[in-house]
């Protein structure tokens, strides 16, 4: 009897045991996913909510593009949202065409691209805060597209001067000054990308603006990416570039300073309207968010690290992301 008594009582102790672990290890795996679910909401894109909604995101074929459309992608999965990654798509004709037609849901684009292509405005705001809502208000009108957000950044058209000319300048042109140059040196070669000389938005702009007229002769057409090492290596005296463009600090380039001539090219999220409103504030907040830090300084050393130094847009977009702190 003793035996059997002294064999209950521990075996009741034993049940008691198990019972205390497994009320602990329960809590602790509630507090476990309780920290986990702090965790989840400590970035700033996770505290919004598009779990449930399918995007497909887009982009053109540029460097800058690349990056911008997969911070999109990264944003949107940190919110739950299903995305479909369709980023490096084509030329500006292109990505427009894939939003226009549902392709796509969502591509960045630039507020003068908008105003002067996709619109067929002339004449457009040098201020960012009126051409940007120009161009949504009637993209929204014409053409049931929502322009969300505007970076500080502006990645117009300019011109770089070559590490030779910069030298011999004492340093940075303006864009009077190089055409001056290039009026009082016959044999000064600017290279330009083919459509450049004939845009509304190209080389017409510094001429009236300087009133001086580059001669065919003094004009080289290159592929983009060409312009940029030819005038590195003093093979042309100037080249067309993007202001925001990462080579022009990486190749030892000087970019000649713009008074405001060129046309302005802050980016903006371009949605379709029915998608934009299944999670507009989300949609608002998330965008902003991500270009709020995108300075022109901050753009081309993003630009830098892939066109420059070869790293994967992808992990460049993810990075930069995570170094705001908003996703994980």
């Amino acid at each position: 009897m003793i035996k059997s008594k002294t064999f209950s009582m521990l075996a009741i102790g034993a049940t008691a045991a198990l019972v205390l672990a497994g009320c602990a290890a329960a809590e602790t795996e509630t507090e476990t996913e309780t920290t986990a679910g702090t965790e989840a909401a400590t970035s700033i894109i996770g505290a919004y909510d598009l779990s449930g909604i399918d995007i497909t995101v887009g982009s053109k074929d540029f460097d800058e593009q690349l990056i911008l459309g997969e911070m999109l992608v990264a944003a949107f999965e940190e919110a739950g949202a299903t995305v479909d990654n369709k980023v490096n798509l084509g030329g500006t004709s292109v990505a427009r065409a894939a939003l226009e037609s549902g392709d796509i849901d969502i591509y960045m684009e630039y507020n003068g691209t908008g105003w002067a292509v996709h619109l067929g405005q002339e004449d457009p705001s040098f201020d960012p805060d009126v051409l940007t809502p120009e161009v949504a208000a009637l993209d929204l009108s014409e053409n049931g597209i929502v322009w969300v957000g505007r970076s500080p950044f502006n990645n117009t058209y300019g011109f770089a001067s070559s590490p030779a000319v910069t030298e011999a300048n004492g340093g940075a042109f303006t864009l009077t000054s190089m055409m001056e140059y290039t009026q009082a040196n016959p044999d000064a070669i600017v290279c330009m990308e083919s459509e450049f000389p004939s845009r509304p938005d190209g080389l017409i702009l510094t001429e009236n603006h300087s009133g001086i007229t580059l001669p065919d002769s003094q004009q080289r057409i290159l592929d983009t990416g060409i312009i940029y090492t030819e005038t590195s290596a003093n093979n042309c005296d100037f080249g067309e570039v993007y202001a925001t463009d990462g080579r022009i600090p990486a190749l030892g380039l000087t970019l000649v300073t713009d008074p405001g001539v060129n046309i302005l090219y802050n980016v903006s999220g371009t949605i379709g309207q029915d998608k934009y409103n299944e999670a507009p504030d989300a949609f608002d907040a998330i965008i902003n968010a991500i270009l709020a830090p995108l300075t022109n300084v901050r753009m081309a050393e993003l630009n830098g690290y892939v066109s420059a130094e070869g790293q994967d847009s992808g992990v460049v977009a993810r990075e930069y992301l995570v170094s705001e702190g908003l996703i994980d």
